[in-house]
């Protein structure tokens, strides 16, 4: 779909004078390649210390380079790592770094023209990545796995420069997976002049190494990056990268609105669909309609996420409130039919949640290792009854915290726990970011939550209980706490045989079935839409999204293709 279509002055300036480097795809500009998206969830920051959410993990993605990057099939390859040591007794970590790597142009550099990339640039963005004063989310990434001082403080030299080039990381106690956590976005290296010359604006001024620059940023309506001319990397051909002028991003929250306008040709690509639109693309088995695929490529793959309903476990009262009371937690959760939830909210998209908290796209997942919860009427009333409330008497109305854009699931949930425990379930809907603060800072007792793998490991879904890990610093957004779960998470870290790992993540697994700090609904699929003109769109089960490869091809342009970032007057927001 090349756009032929004049960009905005402004722009065309951009793509064109914004520094010496390869040479692009197109130079005139009635022919620039401009990728149009559309992200749900709101924006909050291009901080990639704050890349705690989807839409933030896209957009830094494109922005930034970190050490390590995750592959189609997971596994860790280097980025802007030239090599690596490991230390025998793997706790040490040296890193040589590629040379001749700049930072995006920028007025917080000398002259306006980005530097070298060095080492002091990741000991600064490691550093500032725990420092207290950043309040970052990702700060559990590092906080119980690098080397600390007798007092318990995190030791000065945990991260320390070797040379210009070249820095190491010492560890506190070993950690198999600890390159996997070099590939989070949280560890993209950012330059300590950006953050001193914008200071908390910094979210909003992002400068990295990565393929594309911010041009604007108009929140909650619009994001446009440009293409870094000075960017590092080649394809196999030598060939410079990317191959895109451009990336646009609308915030439809409206999923329905969003698809009418992929299915107009004013958006390439498409990700969180609606039930209604789901309806479109898949049978109720989750087959592809044959109708829909011959027109638009469908993408369908298992995505590395648990969706659960969870509790916050502070206080003792369950009086107060019964969901304290670990036989209500169980009872809420064998109420639920699962496979109905997939079948009539999701067309059959996902598995049900039957087998733990770890989802079935984890290598370790082992459905008969973990016995957790289906349908089961007669239990869930006996629990409830043991708890003191036979068929729901004198149990008192319960608010499920949830996000706009799932709403339906909710409403669901309603219906089942009235029909099965005779449960009132009131339902408050906030926007996504909305409802995201105030689980993690513990303003809400009942909510819906995803959990999304940052890295391809039980471990990291499994570290949402550790009790060190409590959130808004952590991702522990249930405050749950369990001393034999800690020391089996503990011991997990200390081994490099693969069944002794796994045998701990079941155990682990085991213990959250059992004690039901969490309701698993089930896992889920992803389901992506692009045009039959994309190319080298390429995601994984962590639905990673990577545009450095994308390419639009010619001669088959696009209906209704102008857009904001033309200068022309129709948006797909106003479809």
């Amino acid at each position: 779909m090349i756009r032929r279509f004049t960009l905005l002055a402004a722009l065309a300036v951009c793509l064109l004078s914004c520094g010496p480097g390869s040479k692009q795809t197109t130079t005139t500009s009635d022919s620039k390649k401009i990728f149009r998206l559309n992200l749900t969830g709101g924006l909050t920051s291009l901080d990639p210390a704050f890349a705690d959410q989807r839409t933030n993990i896209w957009a830094t993605t494109q922005l930034y380079n970190g050490l390590f990057s995750f592959s189609e099939d997971l596994h860790v390859h280097p980025e802007l790592a030239e090599n690596y040591d490991i230390s025998e007794d793997g706790l040490t970590y040296t890193f040589k770094i590629k040379e001749n790597v700049y930072f995006h142009d920028d007025q917080a550099f000398k002259n306006g023209r980005g530097r070298e990339l060095v080492s002091d640039d990741f000991v600064y963005t490691f550093k500032r990545l725990m420092d207290p004063r950043t309040a970052s989310k990702g700060s559990w990434i590092f906080a119980d796995k690098v080397k600390r001082s007798p007092d318990g403080k995190l030791a000065d030299d945990w991260v320390a420069r070797v040379d210009d080039y070249k820095f190491k990381i010492t560890l506190d106690r070993r950690f198999p997976a600890f390159l996997q956590i070099l590939a989070m976005p949280f560890t993209f290296v950012i330059p300590k002049e950006a953050v001193e010359k914008y200071g908390k604006d910094f979210r909003k001024h992002p400068i990295g190494t990565g393929p594309f620059m911010l041009k604007t940023w108009n929140e909650k309506e619009r994001l446009i990056l440009v293409k870094n001319p000075k960017y590092w990397n080649r394809d196999v051909k030598n060939v410079a990268l990317p191959y895109l002028d451009a990336v646009e991003v609308s915030f439809i929250e409206d999923k329905n609105q969003a698809f009418l306008s992929f299915e107009k040709k004013n958006l390439d690509f498409l990700t969180s669909i609606s039930e209604t639109s789901r309806n479109k693309i898949l049978n109720k088995d989750g087959s592809i309609k044959d109708e829909f695929s011959s027109q638009f490529v469908v993408e369908k793959k298992p995505y590395m996420i648990t969706e659960y309903v969870g509790f916050l476990l502070e206080g003792t009262d369950e009086k107060a409130n019964p969901m304290l009371n670990k036989k209500v937690r169980q009872a809420l959760s064998y109420a639920i039919n699962r496979k109905n939830l997939i079948s009539f909210i999701r067309n059959g998209l996902g598995t049900p949640g039957n087998h733990g908290f770890v989802p079935d796209a984890i290598s370790s997942f082992d459905s008969t290792q973990i016995d957790g919860y289906k349908i089961n009427i007669k239990r869930a009333q006996e629990l409830l009854k043991e708890a003191g409330y036979p068929q729901g008497k004198g149990f008192p109305e319960i608010t499920l915290n949830t996000y706009t854009t799932d709403k339906e699931i909710g409403e669901f949930l309603q219906k089942q726990w009235d029909e099965n425990l005779g449960i009132k379930v009131k339902i408050v809907t906030n926007q996504f970011a909305t409802h995201k603060d105030m689980v993690d800072n513990a303003k809400v007792s009942f909510f819906r939550g995803s959990w999304i793998g940052d890295y391809p490991d039980a471990e990291n879904f499994l570290a949402m209980f550790y009790s060190k890990n409590f959130s808004p610093a952590g991702p522990n957004k249930t405050h749950f706490k369990d001393e034999t779960y800690d020391k089996l998470f503990e011991e997990a870290h200390e081994t490099d045989n693969t069944f002794t790992r796994y045998s701990d993540y079941h155990k682990m697994d085991q213990i959250i079935m059992d004690n039901s700090p969490v309701i698993v609904l089930y896992y889920d699929e992803v389901l992506n839409l692009k045009q039959k003109n994309v190319t080298g769109l390429k995601t994984n089960t962590m639905n990673t999204l990577v545009l450095e490869k994308v390419d639009i091809k010619s001669g088959n342009d696009s209906k209704g293709g102008d857009s904001a970032a033309t200068g022309e007057k129709k948006t797909a927001k106003a479809e």
